[in-house]
């Protein structure tokens, strides 16, 4: 059994936080004095967001933060991308607000299932969302991102097998874009997959200028229905970009905060999700507050701690990725 003192260290007890306390002046006092940078996904709250040092979408995160001389990195996001950061800066310490910050998407792909899984297939080369664990990724030839997912399958011989997984909504849309013959793996993000076909037809009769803008995790009925299909930092163009006045958006909602910020004049309707929600929120992403970064900036914990073996297997399809990322042109 863990001591209370043992509890702390390993990150699974929150102190209490004075409320007194200036967390954006005190945050940003401990940031300098151990120097230190914030990384903020999109669907982070909007506190956390603003006090980032970089904000945007997992992988160009963690590679961010690798160009700096930073010497700790606190990831505010969810396990799979601090555990990114971590493969790609070893050397720093790696540290996430809320150990227990996890993903739907990567939570439905275990290491050892999808292991059995690849056995089927040995003539397959697997090639892995970046949304996934360190150990799945280390099992993989390339990792994409949903920006480029279908460069990266179209830069590969026409009749070289593939195994895409863990998203397979991510997968199909790849597929079709492709004319390939994935061999997908059943797994899909819960925020991605609640949205309301029917709600939203309803929601783009009531806004008929609006453009419906969606992530490509989203399930292909609500795909079918889209003006534009892209990544976060894709929707986030599109609408700085695109004229229209009004966007419905079909992905976690915390990305509103950048796109109202980026375009004050113009309105963003999250999607309907199939329940009685008003919009779709990641719990996981969630997790996160000023409070539990404060206190992780301040303690050094919850640390991310990855095996030797397991970061430099796990460099080596994100590095493939990158290769071929720079000879298209990406």
């Amino acid at each position: 059994m863990d001591t209370l003192e043992e509890l702390k260290i390993k990150g699974f007890i929150e102190e209490e936080v004075d409320p007194t306390l200036d967390l954006f002046s005190e945050i940003n006092r401990l940031k300098k004095e151990k120097n230190a940078v914030i990384l903020a996904h999109y669907y982070q709250e909007p506190d956390i967001q603003d006090i980032a040092d970089y904000i945007g979408d997992s992988l160009g995160l963690s590679q961010q933060a690798a160009k700096t001389n930073a010497a700790i990195i606190v990831f505010a996001g969810v396990h799979f991308m601090a555990e990114t950061a971590k493969i790609l800066s070893p050397e720093k310490k790696v540290l996430l607000p809320d150990l227990k910050a996890g993903c739907s998407l990567s939570d439905s792909c275990p290491p050892h299932l999808f292991a059995k899984f690849k056995e089927q297939y040995p003539d397959h080369m697997v090639i892995t969302y970046v949304n996934c664990t360190a150990e799945l990724k280390a099992m993989s030839d390339i990792v994409c991102t949903s920006s480029n997912a279908v460069q990266i399958v179209n830069s590969l011989p026409k009749d070289q097998p593939i195994i895409f997984g863990p998203d397979r909504n991510l997968g199909r849309y790849v597929a079709q874009k492709t004319g390939r013959d994935l061999v997908l793996w059943n797994g899909a993000c819960m925020v991605h997959e609640i949205f309301s076909q029917q709600r939203i037809f309803k929601l783009k009769n009531q806004h008929p200028e609006a453009k419906f803008i969606a992530h490509p995790e989203c399930e292909e009925s609500v795909l079918t229905m889209a003006d534009y299909i892209g990544s976060t930092t894709g929707l986030l163009k599109y609408t700085i970009e695109n004229p229209a006045q009004e966007f419905i958006v079909a992905t976690e909602s915390g990305i509103i905060h950048q796109m109202e910020k980026a375009n004050p004049k113009k309105v963003f309707i999250p999607a309907p999700p199939n329940n009685q929600c008003a919009c779709n929120e990641c719990p996981h992403m969630k997790r996160n507050t000023l409070e539990k970064l404060y206190l992780c900036l301040k303690n050094e914990i919850p640390e991310i701690i990855l095996p030797d073996v397991v970061i430099k297997k796990a460099q080596k399809p994100i590095e493939r990725m990158l290769e071929i990322s720079a000879q298209l042109g990406l």
